[in-house]
């Protein structure tokens, strides 16, 4: 019998693999990639029913450190947020889940992976694209895209083999990382009803979020948060500290319409209290500190950064090339900040920085400056946009 290699969340997807690719004849060694979706509790599970749905070796592996390092920081960086709204949670999770399916892949010397996407979603594409460049020889069996599985004939499948299904694994498919959660199906198959409340696993609805105003502040170095209320934090420990502030006051929780990958539009409900607490604080932070020229860029390649993430496209050579423009730019992006967030609002309070460009010795908005007079203004008035006042004129005619 072939090895094969399967991605394995534990979910109907992955779940449906395991006795399906046995009966077609394989070996299943199943890999899980802890990106901050599981407790202990939730790992003994997975790896107890990788050994009852009948895989002969089960592999557990903790990438947390390795998506902050190399995926988080940079989106943080960039204030990426898809279509202005969402975090982007789960592309970056695929491509490191793909990356360490690889190296697992090269140890057990198999070159056949497989995987639980369907042939509707992103996630094909981001798991084929880092597979592809990282074993360029393998083979990728993708059975539910492939033979046009559907949730309620996996479940059937499942049942009819003695398994059992939750009710909720029939109706959404939720996905639970360091980023944040997101939930499809049902409701989100179209656009004319919202998900219900009890769907959203952690952020508290309105009636039941803090009654008072929570104050707190996030201290920045390099572009990175370091510190929350002057206390020292990893990053991963700050974003979970910040994803419980967030779900406390009812704060993170939104949906995203777009574009996908293949080209048909998509909707998720998602929640990720810290990404948009932090992007939101760094975003701030970088007006006082940042030129509006690097303003500009950084906006425009951030949103190109995030976007290749995004659609898999992590090992195109550009990326390393925006990673290193993102880091420059952050050198001096270094200060407090201090937000407020209620029922579901978050505010910016106070921003301060050793570097900010907030020059009140030169001048003061609206008010007054000391660098130039009256008549100097009034000639800068008269020369700035020269260019288009001609083109206007002669335009017009």
């Amino acid at each position: 019998m072939k090895k094969i290699i399967l991605a394995f969340s534990g979910g109907l997807d992955t779940s449906f693999c395991i006795p399906y690719l046995k009966e077609k004849g394989y070996d299943v060694i199943t890999v899980t990639v802890d990106t901050g979706g599981f407790n202990k509790e939730d790992l003994e599970k997975i790896a107890n029913k990788s050994k009852e749905y009948g895989a002969i070796k089960h592999y557990q592996i903790d990438a947390k450190e390795e998506l902050y390092k190399n995926f988080i920081t940079y989106l943080i960086k960039a204030n990426y947020q898809k279509g202005g709204v969402y975090p982007a949670c789960v592309g970056p999770e695929r491509i490191v889940t793909a990356i360490k399916i690889a190296e697992i892949a090269k140890e057990e010397n198999c070159q056949i992976i497989a995987h639980g996407s369907t042939g509707a979603g992103n996630d094909q594409v981001r798991f084929d694209l880092a597979l592809q460049t990282l074993i360029p020889n393998c083979e990728i069996i993708t059975s539910i895209r492939d033979e046009n599985w559907t949730r309620i004939k996996e479940v059937e499948f499942l049942i009819a083999h003695g398994f059992e299904v939750s009710e909720n694994t029939k109706d959404y498919s939720i996905n639970v990382g360091l980023l944040g959660i997101t939930i499809g199906g049902k409701e989100t198959k179209l656009t004319k009803s919202n998900v219900p409340e009890n769907i959203f696993p952690n952020v508290k609805i309105l009636e039941e979020a803090n009654n008072e105003k929570q104050i707190f502040k996030i201290t920045f170095q390099n572009g990175l948060p370091v510190k929350l209320d002057d206390e020292s934090l990893s990053g991963i420990d700050l974003i979970k500290s910040l994803n419980k502030i967030g779900q406390n006051n009812g704060f993170g929780k939104d949906y995203h319409i777009g574009t996908t990958i293949i080209g048909i539009k998509g909707r998720i409900a998602f929640e990720a209290p810290a990404m948009k607490i932090l992007i939101k604080a760094h975003s701030e932070l970088e007006k006082i500190v940042l030129t509006s020229k690097q303003i500009f860029w950084k906006n425009t390649l951030g949103i190109i950064y995030g976007d290749l993430v995004h659609e898999g496209l992590y090992f195109e050579p550009i990326i390393k090339d925006i990673e290193a423009f993102l880091d420059s730019s952050n050198v001096y992006v270094e200060g407090e900040v201090v937000l407020e967030i209620y029922k579901g609002n978050l505010s910016i309070n106070s921003i301060s920085s050793k570097y900010s460009l907030f020059e009140s010795k030169v001048a003061i908005y609206g008010e007054e400056n000391s660098m130039w007079n009256g008549l100097e203004a009034k000639a800068f008035c008269k020369l700035y946009g020269l260019e288009s006042k001609i083109a206007y004129s002669k335009q017009n005619q």
